[in-house]
């Protein structure tokens, strides 16, 4: 049965065509609330809406969940997501969808129809979409409030134009990927390169190519109709390469509202903009038809008469009932059933497996075996290869999670930035898979970990696919202008003073480091002759200036610094250091800048740089030390995982729950052989508690994006310590103060030795060695505490008696079985100077 949810709250439906402001609309009321999410059709989307709202309202209260990344503070309150994977029954205070006529869309209509008659906020609801689906929302949701808001600029068709008369800021829109790149090589040849957007190029790479464009590199961008939503560019004209497309089913022509979906990204607010056909690319169907011109220069266009709707919340008794709730009908005119999505595809194809259904009984398993089914198929391969591996997956989620070393090697072995563009979409896709697998919360375990690889392994093929697209369609770009110009640039004089780069006595720009800036402001009668001009003579400075580099780095000089993970020359960034095969062993990555110089330059001055690295981090020599005795079998398991904790905290690690327990003795001398000591409270290398070895540790941990605070430069035995502050590195917490690791063992060696000495009895600590490393009273008291001492309270004095001041010995014994550090042994009040300290253990 067909149920709409009824809401006491607001519902605003805002419609109208492409470029109206509603998406801003959205974020100024999502904003305004105490809580809210918004729900967008497409990931990069969201992610873009995500750091709009995070730069108003703070990182840690702004989620962002999609199926493939999820950032959720634990104090998150404003929630962007995809429509799959928004929260429809969350208690928010405001809810948004946004483009909810993809209701009419036959792959994922029913998740918009799902959000649109469901999805609330408690004190406002807001549906965003085209103003086609007007009578629809007026049917279902009679109580909606219809707000239509007009275009901000105009569009003008501009008929058909030939590839070598589009002009720049101009998108040119094909329907297939052979059409793309053949439009893309076209204009890297005649017009200097364009950019390219495709729906198969993960979000990161879109965002890349579409920075590209609007920062100037290049003045083209060709496109899929994945241009059509989700992407804010700055486009004059918009050319359609064809009108047809194939959707799944068959080859058809573009709907009206499509074409002005398309259309529509020509011109941004109030700058008015044009679209038209590239000319020679077919007949007579590739022009538009006078009635469709006049619908989209109009914004008329037929209404929606429909949406495709599916049971969201179907029975989970047995997978018979799930099928037959999945493909039950409205019974609501305004509605029809959604034809059959991948998901329910594969649910059908795999029950018809004997053995495979008959493992999915109960209504857990059949949940987690549809959850299992709705994998999208990122790599579009079909329902027989899709469901072949939803099939594989399900035999190991059937018996609980799937393992944290299984899962790593699916995602290593996609970690393979090299190859074409073909081979890194797949990978990429595949990618996606598993991304979305490890952001299931009851699929993988270490669940966190596999998702931040599957992250890290995607956005590293990203920039591999958008470097190849980069390499194919712009690249070239120089040498391709170099010919059209001739010999004439070549003999422009050029400059270079003081880093100053002037063609023919006009200042253009600058070299940092060895990159060229161009100045923005510069007079050029002839830019692009010029900064050709430029581009040929810089090599040989670039090269010269790289000799200096590599003499600098040999010669040990301090012009070399970190900054987090980067190596910089003299302020300028030289090289990345990225995380290698082990922690331990980073490798060194040149920067981009450095691709100018000649290729055995550029190898002689990373080798140069990945020893002057190994000589930074030479104080790790006792973290390597212990890293290879991780491998020796002898050592045992519990051993060397111990070990593997130690490399991974740099050398220290809390006593409890350390592991040092079921080591045996033999264990327990081979861990002090290796230069460890074994302390009350702390396991730590003493090798390592140096400012050097410090120093060096937290360089690493930044290359990883970890940041600890900065050793303390002569490491004192005590520093003080503000307050919720957290302790250097190589020191303890106690009270207002920190204490070395080391010097906390030594004063807890000596009570425990006079602890020894008094047989048993109660005994007097001479604080003397603790006055001497500058530890404050009530810092050594604590110390003693966590060191499994307690106070022994003297008996009071008698009332009117006045005694001697208090001389500072403390009375302390070993606490007994069952007593805590605040019990009372004789029983008697605490009194005076006493009282405080009683005060201090509890």
């Amino acid at each position: 049965m067909t149920v709409i949810r009824s809401a006491d709250s607001r519902i605003k439906a805002v419609l109208g065509p492409t470029n109206t402001g509603k998406t801003h609309l959205a974020i100024e009321r999502l904003c305004a609330h105490s809580s809210g999410a918004i729900g967008f059709p497409l990931r990069l989307l969201a992610r873009e809406v995500y750091d709009r709202v995070c730069a108003i309202k703070g990182a840690d209260k702004v989620a962002l969940i999609t199926g493939e990344e999820r950032i959720e503070p634990k104090n998150a309150r404003w929630l962007l997501c995809t429509a799959e994977a928004m929260p429809v029954h969350a208690d928010l205070s405001f809810v948004a969808l946004d483009e909810a006529q993809l209701g009419a869309d036959r792959e994922r209509g029913h998740i918009f129809t799902d959000r649109l008659l469901h999805a609330r906020g408690r004190d406002e609801t807001m549906i965003l979409g085209s103003a086609t689906i007007e009578p629809l929302v007026r049917s279902l949701l009679p109580q909606a409030e219809i707000v239509s808001r007009p275009r901000f600029s105009t569009l003008r068709h501009n008929g058909a134009k030939k590839l070598s008369r589009i002009p720049p800021r101009s998108a040119i829109v094909a329907f297939s990927a052979e059409q793309v790149y053949a439009v893309a090589e076209m204009l890297r040849r005649f017009r200097g390169g364009a950019a390219v957007v495709m729906g198969a190029l993960s979000p990161e790479t879109r965002n890349k190519q579409v920075a590209l464009y609007q920062a100037g590199e290049v003045d083209y961008l060709v496109a899929t109709d994945a241009i059509g939503m989700g992407l804010n560019l700055d486009i004059d004209h918009v050319a359609f390469a064809g009108l047809s497309k194939f959707d799944g089913v068959r080859q058809r022509r573009l709907l009206t509202t499509e074409m002005a979906q398309i259309a529509g990204r020509a011109g941004r607010h109030q700058r008015d903009g044009t679209f038209g056909t590239l000319a020679g690319t077919g007949g007579h169907d590739a022009e538009f038809a006078p009635e469709e011109v006049y619908a989209i220069e109009e914004h008329r266009f037929p209404p929606l008469t429909r949406l495709f709707w599916r049971e969201a919340e179907p029975r989970f008794d047995s997978l018979g009932t799930l099928i037959a709730d999945l493909e039950a009908k409205p019974d609501r005119a305004e509605l029809a059933a959604a034809p059959e999505s991948i998901d329910l595809a594969v649910l059908k194809r795999l029950s018809e497996d004997t053995d495979l259904a008959g493992s999915v009984r109960g209504h857990a398993a059949v949940k987690r075996f549809w959850e299992a089914c709705s994998l999208p198929d990122f790599r579009q391969s079909g329902i027989d290869t899709h469901s072949r591996f939803v099939a594989r997956l399900w035999q190991d989620l059937r018996h609980g999670e799937l393992g944290g070393d299984y899962v790593a090697q699916a995602i290593a072995d996609l970690d393979k930035p090299n190859g074409d563009i073909d081979t890194l979409q797949m990978r990429i896709a595949a990618i996606r898979s598993w991304a979305y697998i490890a952001q299931r919360p009851d699929w993988v375990l270490a669940r966190e970990e596999m998702a931040a690889r599957a992250r890290a392994v995607e956005a590293k093929l990203s920039d591999a696919l958008h470097a190849r697209l980069t390499e194919r369609f712009v690249n070239r770009r120089t040498a391709v202008l170099m010919k059209k110009l001739g010999p004439d640039a070549g003999l422009l004089p050029v400059r270079i003073e003081d880093d100053e780069v002037l063609v023919d006595g006009e200042h253009i720009g600058h070299l940092a480091g060895f990159r060229f800036r161009v100045d923005p402001q510069a007079r050029l009668a002839d830019r692009k002759l010029l900064l050709a001009a430029a581009e040929r003579h810089l090599p040989d400075a670039l090269a010269q200036r790289g000799k200096v580099l590599l003499e600098a780095i040999t010669a040990g000089s301090g012009a070399l610094t970190f900054d987090g993970p980067r190596i910089l020359w003299d302020g300028d960034p030289v090289a990345t250091i990225e995380p290698g095969r082990s922690l331990l062993r980073p490798q060194v990555t040149p920067d981009a800048a450095l691709a100018g110089l000649p290729a055995p330059l550029r190898q002689d001055i990373v080798a140069a740089l990945s020893a002057w690295l190994d000589g930074q981090l030479a104080a790790l020599a006792p973290l390597h030390t212990l890293a290879t005795a991780t491998t020796a079998a002898e050592a045992g398991p519990e051993l060397r995982a111990l070990l593997i904790r130690l490399v991974e905290a740099g050398g220290t690690l809390v006593r409890a729950g350390s592991g040092i327990d079921p080591l045996d003795k033999a264990q327990r001398d081979r861990l002090r052989r290796l230069g460890v000591s074994v302390g009350a409270l702390d396991l730590f290398v003493p090798a390592m508690l140096k400012p050097a070895a410090l120093t060096a540790w937290r360089a690493l941990l930044a290359i990883r994006g970890v940041v600890i605070p900065a050793p303390v430069p002569s490491m004192p035995p005590v520093v003080a310590l503000p307050t919720k502050a957290v302790p250097p590195p190589g020191y303890r917490a106690l009270a207002r103060q920190a204490v070395r690791l080391d010097i906390a063992e030594k004063l807890l060696r000596a009570a425990h030795g006079a602890r020894v000495a008094a047989g048993g009895k109660p005994f007097v600590l001479d604080p003397a060695l603790a006055v001497s490393t500058g530890l404050a009273t009530l810092s050594y008291a604590q110390l003693l505490r966590l060191g499994g001492f307690t106070a022994s309270v003297p008996r009071p004095l008698a009332p009117g008696v006045f005694g001697p001041p208090q001389p500072p010995r403390w009375r302390w014994r070993p606490a007994r079985r069952g007593e805590s550090p605040s019990d009372d042994p004789k029983g008697a009040a605490p009194s005076g100077a006493f009282a405080a300290l009683a005060e201090l253990v509890r």
